[in-house]
């Protein structure tokens, strides 16, 4: 890589900078030194790092002037991982590197002599320390007491706060496997680090392990474009257009780019001050919170000022990866709740005063011992982030009372903050739903085509109103803030209410499409300027003048919403609905009819009562004795642990319990979803458009087919899945061609997380969810999705796939995962076995092997 000065150069800058305005020392040096830097430095053809220009400036130094020992050039560095020399005289031979270390003491001495260059190694000795800590190794025997004090050591110059290096060994480890259990050992033993080590860097730590830095329902954005890391990418690496252009085509990742660009910098003239995690995590609330004149300006400053303070080529890249947003190291929110729970099993605080199961006690333990006591923390962190999603209120609560059954209490539900909403099950058809309910009193309620909406309502008459994505959305609904005072009774001052906002003709009623709904201003929306008018079709009641509801059976919760509230029609009111039982086959038919006849999705089907008493599920992990001091008799323990443990196989085995309480933040059967499909034998999967192919005939002028991907929750790829050419409008087509114009900023380069071995003709920045409709799913020897799951050597593909819409109402993080498809798939080929089993009950158990022969067929096909 070329200097800057040489950069600067070849780009044809007129203010550029001689090299002797960085040494002042040189000013008193003869003219033929002077005139001979600056001719090497005109001459030099080649991409030369600081070091490389600084030997050949040294060599060229001593033909000419043959000065004393004491005053020759010494080029020193600081112990790295690369070899480097300190030259006394010309004919010195090479110092080793630990001669070198040892030395470094001197060297701001040495800087001040005459005719001195020194080169500062950017890496510090805390950085060789940092690296040689095994994070993956199992918690049950990584001990972090044996490192701490060498860290504490370094910490210390920076006011106790753990260093970068630290969380960038964190993540290097577990973006190098794929192994579940790694990444979770990983991410426990760094906040074990951080519990026992620096408590105040943890909240930071798992804010920017999680790729975010705000709760989702806080409006904080970064609002970093690409021309700001762009360019400041130009003034700390010295990298010009084309040279930034060409590293970015080769590695298709911004972070990708900032390594190389990093590792070309491996000597630095000033040794970079470390970075912390608490610093770094600043940084990012800094950039969000500039607002207004000159915002831009001091958002490039920050941006510069932490990749100039990089170390390492692998901070470079994850600093750069956090300031775009895609970190790409699979630990997403689930994994970092599992980690925070394990951890605080191990560790707490110097100065905490709840009790810890401890790593001798859990290391006796049985497998199946140790897993219950996982999963009993596990549920109760998951419980209360479920309730209240925010690391800044359960971190700090976690650091103070540990997993314990006052978590919930502490951290739980609260108005003003969205709890995560339950999310129902799709089932196929309404047989294969009548199935499932076998036996159970359910009720069956319209599914609007329109936008889940939860609002929160204090006694003072706040009113808060958030997306099922947990944003906030208050200021786009005036009008159904306007009705709260108007539709709660007067026994209510404060509530949690959930429903559907839906277009709806004021006039007749009729509900309108999801589209026209999309039309509505999303910010600072006046009421008399409001022009798409909607109803609230509710359909549950969480909280209830300071109590929480969940708990209660949802026969109850929607008793308790229909007595005490009030409707108004076409504005408010309740969602249509039935209650039946398996036995009422044709009465839920006809109501499934009439709800696709009204343009609904479908129907929701849901339990109306718990089927045993409430106090099992989520509550069983909350009881757990966590607070308490392991028993003196470890014997004891033993015995309780393994009974828990006999009980929960004997419950996998039986029929899976349906309870009918509101569990935020679960995909549950006791909540299913039967939607209209696009033929009898098929469900629908929502998938991310990632790149395209040229038409042919008459669709040469746009994309078709365009290739299509699930997401892997695990690693962070999008895995391609299909290829889709049916379905399209022509109209759909031209938008779609000027959406993803070849020069146009949504099409990219090959981005390196996706996983897919074909060449497009372009790729696209992955930024849309598409629902799609299937004949069947097969397996692929040329898509990737869900490898490994179903095969160890072929991926899952889509038989007539046909596009349906646009999800507008989905991120790119919602997108159908690599785990449903092969759930989808595995469904598919038990009613296979089933329907051939039904014509001929002689059918033995080669059925397998025959439909991977079929699918193998329709591949080659």
């Amino acid at each position: 890589m070329p200097s800057p000065a040489k950069k600067r150069k070849i780009n044809g800058s007129t203010s550029m900078r001689s090299i002797e305005s960085f040494f002042s020392a040189q000013n008193a040096q003869p003219a033929t030194k002077s005139e001979l830097s600056t001719a090497i430095i005109e001459d030099n053809k080649e991409f030369l790092t600081d070091e490389e220009l600084a030997r050949k400036l040294q060599d060229e130094w001593n033909q000419v002037d043959q000065a004393p020992a004491s005053e020759s050039i010494q080029v020193t560095a600081e112990e790295s991982n690369q070899p480097s020399k300190v030259l006394d005289e010309p004919q010195s031979p090479p110092v080793k590197l630990t001669e070198i270390a040892r030395q470094t003491q001197n060297s701001t001495s040495r800087i001040l002599q005459k005719d001195t260059l020194s080169l500062q190694s950017s890496l510090g000795s805390e950085d060789t320390i940092v690296s040689s800590i095994p994070l993956d190794e199992s918690p049950l025997t990584f001990d972090p007491a044996k490192y701490l004090p060498e860290l504490q050591k370094h910490w210390k110059q920076d006011g106790g706060d753990a260093s970068y290096a630290l969380l960038t060994h964190a993540f290097i480890l577990v973006n190098s496997t794929t192994k579940r259990i790694k990444i979770v050992d990983t991410l426990v033993n760094l906040l074990r680090i951080l519990i026992e080590g620096a408590p105040d860097s943890l909240l930071p730590a798992v804010w920017l392990a999680t790729n975010s830095f705000a709760p989702p329902y806080e409006p904080a954005e970064l609002g970093l474009g690409g021309s700001v890391i762009s360019k400041a990418f130009k003034n700390i690496y010295g990298l010009n257009a084309q040279g930034l252009k060409t590293l970015y085509n080769k590695h298709g990742d911004a972070g990708d780019v900032a390594f190389e660009a990093k590792k070309r910098q491996s000597f630095t003239l000033k040794k970079p001050k470390p970075l912390t995690i608490k610093g770094v995590y600043q940084s990012l609330t800094k950039i969000a919170k500039s607002k207004g004149t000159g915002s831009q300006e001091t958002k490039q400053r920050i941006v510069e000022r932490l990749l100039q303070d990089t170390r390492s080529a692998e901070e470079s890249r994850y600093i750069v990866r956090t300031l775009v947003q895609h970190l790409r190291i699979g630990a997403v929110k689930t994994t970092m709740l599992i980690a925070l729970a394990r951890a605080f099993l191990f560790s707490k605080p110097p100065d905490a005063k709840f009790s810890t199961k401890g790593m001798e006690y859990l290391a006796k333990l049985k497998k199946e011992e140790l897993t219950e006591v996982y999963l009993r923390a596990e549920e109760t962190v998951k419980a209360s982030y479920a309730r209240h999603p925010n690391y800044d209120d359960l971190v700090p609560c976690l650091l103070e009372i540990g997993v314990t059954k006052e978590l919930l209490v502490r951290c739980g539900l609260t108005l003003h903050i969205p709890l995560r909403p339950m999310l129902g099950s799709i089932t196929r058809d309404l047989s294969d739903m009548l199935t499932k309910l076998q036996g159970r009193d359910f009720a069956c309620e319209y599914k609007y085509d329109g936008q889940r909406a939860q609002v929160h309502c204090d006694s003072n008459g706040k009113v808060s109103i958030f997306s099922r994505h947990l944003e906030l959305m208050t200021d786009k609904y005036p009008d159904l803030v306007s009705l709260v005072p108007q539709i709660r009774g007067e026994s209510v001052s404060s509530f949690i209410l959930e429903g559907e906002v839906v277009a709806v003709d004021q006039d007749t009623g009729d509900l309108q499409a999801f589209q026209i709904l999309t039309n509505r201003a999303k910010k600072n929306v006046e009421i008399g300027s409001i022009k798409v008018n909607v109803c609230l079709f509710a359909f549950d009641l969480m909280y209830l003048n300071g109590e929480p509801l969940l708990d209660r059976s949802f026969r109850e919760r929607r008793d308790m919403l229909r007595s005490l509230f009030t409707e108004i029609p076409y504005r408010f009111t309740w969602v249509k609905n039935l209650d039946a039982t398996s036995a009422d086959s044709e009465t839920v038919l006809e109501f499934f009819k009439s709800a696709i006849d009204v343009k609904c999705e479908g129907i929701m089907v849901k339990v109306l009562d718990n089927e045993i008493k409430p106090g099992n599920g989520i509550t069983d992990s909350v009881n757990g004795n966590f607070d308490e001091e392991p028993a003196a008799n470890e014997e004891v323990q033993d015995k309780q642990l393994s009974l828990a443990a006999t009980k929960k196989k004997e419950r996998n085995t039986r029929r899976k319990v349906l309870l009918s309480t509101y569990e935020p933040d679960k995909r549950l059967e006791s909540w299913l979803k039967v939607k209209k499909d696009y033929s009898t034998s098929s469900d629908t999967l929502d998938l991310i458009p990632i790149a395209a192919w040229h038409g042919n005939g008459r669709k040469a002028k746009w994309w078709s087919p365009i290739l299509l991907a699930v997401r892997n929750p695990e690693t962070g790829l999008l895995e391609a899945v299909t290829k889709c050419m049916s379905g399209f409008t022509d109209k759909f087509y031209q938008s779609n061609k000027e959406k993803y114009s070849e020069n146009g900023e949504n099409v990219i380069s090959r981005p390196s997380y996706i996983d897919y071995a074909g060449h497009p003709d372009v790729w696209f920045e992955p930024q849309e969810v598409w629902e799609m409709a299937f004949a069947d799913i097969t397996l692929s020897p040329t898509y990737t999705a869900a490898i490994g799951l179903v095969s160890e050597e072929r991926g899952l593909s889509l038989r007539f796939p046909r596009f349906l819409r646009v999800r507008e109402d989905k991120s790119i993080d919602e997108a159908s995962t690599s785990d449903y498809l092969a759930s989808l798939y595995r469904k598919q080929v038990e009613r296979a076995r089933e329907e051939e089993v039904a014509l001929d009950p002689s059918v033995d158990d080669n059925i397998d092997d025959q439909e991977e022969q079929a699918y193998r067929d329709l591949d080659e096909v």
